[in-house]
């Protein structure tokens, strides 16, 4: 038996390092500025043993977009274990929140992905756009559950308020301009639920 004290977590496997370093790499520099090189010395792994894991950068793209699919997968599985579809929407809000200081830095994580692809002429180009119309299709199903005959036109307002807020957070490096649009946000929700 081992003291969970004492207990010493195993490293990451290196595929794992380099789609995570790629994330966050694409994330803070986009993708037409990182290299492979920029990568592989984000997830300490030498140049040379990334060609066994990932052949081009583009394979990293594929990947990292994948990666986004599962994390919008894994928060809108912990968002349905709410009872209320208010209650979704604005803890949707509080994480987007959560994040005002990323975004002051760097926009949103997955909005600045999908613009700097969509101006790509690559065969991947598009499934930015179906993880983003996931996202918007949540949206619309919580707005429907609030009874709403208008929920399309709200789950674009409601995803739009927030890639939108987050462009002005990065344009002007001010978080506070998050906080205030999410409170603005939950208020809004608040009306449509009442």
């Amino acid at each position: 038996m081992t003291n969970s004290s004492t207990q010493v977590t195993a490293p990451k496997k290196k595929r794992e390092r380099l789609i995570d370093a790629a994330i966050r790499v694409f994330y803070e520099q986009g993708v037409e500025k990182t290299t492979i090189a920029d990568i592989a010395r984000a997830a300490d792994v030498p140049v040379g043993n990334v060609y066994y894991y990932f052949k081009t950068k583009d394979q990293f793209v594929e990947t990292v977009i994948a990666a986004h699919e599962a994390i919008l997968d894994a928060t809108i599985t912990a968002l349905e274990q709410l009872p209320a579809p208010a209650q979704r929407l604005k803890a949707m809000v509080a994480g987007w929140v959560d994040q005002r200081d990323m975004a002051a830095n760097f926009g949103c994580p997955f909005g600045t992905l999908a613009t700097e692809l969509n101006k790509r002429n690559e065969p991947f180009a598009a499934e930015p756009a179906r993880v983003m119309q996931r996202l918007i299709d949540w949206a619309r199903t919580q707005f429907e559950a609030l009874d709403r005959d208008d929920a399309d036109e709200l789950a674009i307002a409601f995803i739009a308020a927030y890639q939108g807020i987050s462009v002005l957070t990065n344009t002007f490096g001010n978080p506070a301009l998050m906080t205030t649009e999410g409170a603005r946000l939950q208020r809004w929700i608040d009306e449509l639920a009442a």
